[in-house]
C-alpha cells in the first residue's frame, strides 16, 4: 500500500500543484509583514490572545511560506498554516458568518481546503525536497 499521494505525470499538472503552494505561501508571507508592526500586538489582545504571540505568529507565517513556496518541509508547513487557518476561521472570523464581504470565514475556508490539499499531496516534483533526495519521507 502506497502511503504517497501522487500527481499524474504531466507538466502542467507539477506546475499547478507548485502555483497552489506558491500562491499560498506568497498569501502568508504578504500577512505577515503587518504582524510584525509592534501595534499589532494590541490586536491581539483585544481578541483575548498574549501580546508575546505576536513574533511567533509572524515568523511561522513568513518562514512557513518561504518554505512551501521553496517546498520544503511542505507537509509541515501545510499542516502548522491548517492550525492557523482553523484559528481564524473559529476563534477570530466565527460571529461574522460565512461571506467574507461581512468578515466572514470563506475566505479562511477555502485556503484551508488547499493547504490539506498540499499536506496530503506532498512536496511535488518542481521542489528543493524533490531535487534534494535526503531529506526524510516525515519532512518533506
Amino acid at each position: 500500500m502506497s502511503t504517497e499521494a501522487n500527481l499524474k505525470e504531466n507538466v502542467l499538472h507539477d506546475i499547478t500543484h507548485w502555483g497552489l503552494r506558491a500562491s499560498i505561501g506568497a498569501i502568508f508571507i504578504v500577512h505577515s509583514l503587518k504582524k510584525f508592526d509592534p501595534s499589532w500586538q494590541e490586536w491581539l489582545t483585544s481578541i483575548g490572545m498574549p501580546p508575546e504571540m505576536q513574533l511567533p505568529i509572524a515568523l511561522a507565517e513568513f518562514i512557513g511560506g518561504i518554505l512551501l513556496i521553496t517546498g520544503v518541509l511542505t507537509r509541515v508547513t501545510g499542516s502548522i498554516f491548517a492550525v492557523i487557518l482553523l484559528g481564524a476561521i473559529f476563534h477570530i472570523r466565527w460571529e461574522n458568518g460565512f461571506f467574507v464581504s461581512k468578515g466572514g470565514w470563506e475566505w479562511d475556508l477555502a485556503m484551508l481546503a488547499i493547504v490539506l490539499a498540499i499536506v496530503v499531496t506532498g512536496h511535488g516534483r518542481i521542489s528543493i525536497s524533490h531535487l534534494v533526495k535526503r531529506i526524510p519521507r516525515f519532512l518533506q
